[in-house]
């Protein structure tokens, strides 16, 4: 188990992605899977308002409205339930009124009485950052929220962020959720780790799999023509140093007994500041080895090894 920042949110050192409920997965496939990750000792959920309004026939919700009857179903203990404001079809924005609006709506979808961790899903710079941070901090205030956190905002945003909060004694944010992982490391170990060494803010990267290609699935360009809703999107990493990368995942994995999934988000794990990768299953039998994913421990070499063979990666749009 591992803390998020400064907070007292203890979590197993993985997040599950909600937004694939509602999506690739149903009602029932979104209970199973939920079922099967509380069981393994998953205890942190990562979702958004506007999960998933994509999706042809969904208005967005979608999530957190499974999520919602499932805590109601199960009623389990400790769990730590993380949402987004800003992307929601109906709640567009980073505007105090849409904060508070956003988070009412999320709270009832959910059916609990407090968000976890709530992020700025995406920086509006049409609000004054200072308005932005106010409406943060009175959700905090008024009990709505426990802890705040930022997602997809640059270390120089974020730097004001933490300015404006300490300054008008608000809210401070715990955590950062950027795109990170063994193909997409330029940016974040350049300017966003250092931030966050500098605030104790942990973070909690999504696409931590690279949209399903450091499964291992995906190992050649020829994955542009499957009918997995991601199948393309991850063919974009099947150059001739992704497929290295994958090379030394499924050994190093193999040493451990557990797949190339796992081992890249124990790589994940390991690096600093990092608490809990995010991924998501659209399939129960998937939940395995994402909790492997959790509690395996990479070797000082180990990791320095990916690191090495994923080094010069140029960070993909």
């Amino acid at each position: 188990m591992t803390f998020i920042g400064t907070s007292s949110l203890d979590v197993l050192p993985l997040s599950l992605g909600g937004n694939v409920f509602g999506w690739t997965a149903d009602r029932e496939g979104s209970f199973a899977i939920l079922d099967a990750f509380h069981a393994g000792g998953g205890n942190f959920i990562d979702t958004a308002d506007s999960y998933s309004a994509w999706v042809d026939g969904n208005s967005g919700g979608e999530s957190e409205t499974i999520i919602g009857e499932w805590l109601a179903a199960r009623k389990p203990g400790n769990v730590v339930v993380a949402t987004k404001v800003s992307q929601h079809p109906e709640f567009k924005g980073l505007s105090a009124k849409n904060v508070r609006a956003a988070a009412e709506a999320s709270l009832k979808r959910l059916g609990v009485d407090t968000i976890d961790l709530y992020y700025a899903h995406f920086d509006d710079e049409t609000v004054p950052l200072e308005e932005t941070v106010a409406a943060f901090g009175e959700l905090v205030t008024d009990g709505l929220v426990r802890y705040i956190a930022v997602s997809n905002y640059s270390a120089d945003r974020i730097r004001e962020w933490v300015g404006l909060a300490q300054a008008a004694g608000s809210a401070l944010p715990v955590a950062i959720q950027p795109h990170y992982n063994l193909v997409h490391r330029n940016d974040i170990e350049e300017h966003i780790i250092p931030l966050a060494q500098e605030f104790d803010l942990s973070l909690v990267p999504y696409f931590s799999l690279a949209k399903g290609f450091l499964t291992g699935k995906y190992r050649t360009t020829d994955a542009a023509g499957q009918s997995s809703p991601r199948a393309g999107a991850a063919s974009q990493y099947a150059t001739a140093q992704g497929l290295e990368i994958i090379d030394a995942l499924e050994g190093i994995g193999r040493a451990h007994g557990v797949s190339i999934a796992a081992t890249a988000l124990a790589w994940l794990r390991a690096q600093p500041t990092v608490a809990a990768p995010i991924a998501s299953a659209s399939r129960v039998e998937q939940v395995s080895d994402l909790l492997d994913g959790a509690r395996v421990e990479l070797t000082a070499d180990e990791v320095e090894t990916l690191s090495r063979v994923s080094e010069w990666t140029p960070a993909a749009v």
